[in-house]
């Protein structure tokens, strides 16, 4: 391996954390992180002296022409768009050491990020989840300081009004899971309602592969409803085909999340549960198969629990 080979593999998870809370996507963030490294490959190494700043401004700028061209491609989009989970332990997280990194890379504020222009998105994910000082974010980004600094407090003021999230552990939220999916299962409406929070939201992305609601739910009661008619073994059997379902607890991007598994141990629908103070605020379902090949591959070769619910179907 060459030396400037090993100089980019140093980086290569730093840049995957950066370009997968900038897109969204885990693909995406593969695909941009190999551009970089062939631009890295065609660069004049001689000249560079810091290669860490030199990679972080060549990634953000392939992100940076992603993100507009995504834009196009959303509005195009069928249904609600929602971010590609990934598993707990999955590279694309990157570091978790603060709560500013761990909030950055949730379901929700990866969510709420697609309200950002893709200069407020940038400057948003290198300062707050990233700690760049603004001397940095202008040279990455070819602004000014203050620039960058107005970007920030944009942006800020663009994500004000989400609910302030509440983490978790491991068991307390396998617990939370388990009590969702009773919720869901059972015959009465009100156990489902007392989990959620009076105005949660709740977002389905089907991708135009299965069918979603194309607007967002918001209330409790409204959501409860929604979920109840959903989780119907009928309607899996119909959508997914004639397999056993399975229900899982794991984490996903640092929250409780309930997998639904078919019998060759696909991922069919990843339902990632946003906790606040008051409950659980929102209700993120990933049923785009596009979106979930990443997780299904993670999740075959994960040590993970005993299912809560098998042979559903």
């Amino acid at each position: 391996m060459s030396p400037e080979v090993e100089v980019f593999e140093r980086c290569r998870g730093r840049l995957e954390a950066i370009a997968y809370r900038l897109l969204g996507s885990a693909q995406d963030a593969e695909d941009a992180v190999q551009d970089t490294f062939l631009r890295w490959q065609s660069a004049d190494h001689e000249h560079v002296r810091t290669p860490e700043a030199w990679l972080t401004k060549a990634l953000t700028n392939v992100c940076l022409n992603q993100l507009t061209s995504a834009r196009v491609r959303r509005e195009s989009y069928v249904g609600q768009w929602l971010p590609e989970p990934v598993l707990d332990g999955d590279r694309m997280l990157g570091p978790a050491e603060t709560a500013e990194q761990r909030e950055s890379v949730s379901i929700a504020m990866l969510t709420l990020l697609e309200r950002l222009s893709p200069n407020e998105r940038a400057v948003y994910v290198l300062r707050e989840a990233f700690g760049y000082p603004h001397t940095e974010i202008a040279q990455i980004l070819d602004l000014t300081e203050s620039n960058s600094q107005q970007l920030l407090r944009r942006a800020r003021l663009r994500l004000t009004g989400a609910p302030a999230r509440v983490e978790v552990d491991a068991a307390a939220a396998r617990k939370l899971v388990e009590e969702f999916l009773a919720a869901a299962l059972g015959g009465e409406i009100e156990p489902l309602v007392r989990l959620l929070s009076e105005d949660a939201t709740g977002l389905a992305d089907g991708g135009g592969h299965v069918p979603a609601r194309g607007i967002p739910v918001v209330g409790g009661l409204a959501i409860a409803r929604l979920l109840r008619g959903a989780f119907k073994p009928a309607l899996a059997q119909r959508f997914i085909g004639p397999t056993r379902i399975a229900f899982h607890a794991a984490v996903v991007n640092g929250g409780p999340a309930l997998l639904v598994t078919a019998d060759d141990e696909r991922v069919v629908a990843a339902v990632a549960l946003e906790i606040s103070a008051e409950g659980i605020a929102a209700v993120h379902i990933q049923a785009n198969p596009e979106k979930l090949r990443r997780l299904t591959h993670d999740w075959a070769g994960s040590d993970r629990d005993e299912a809560l619910l098998e042979s559903w179907v």
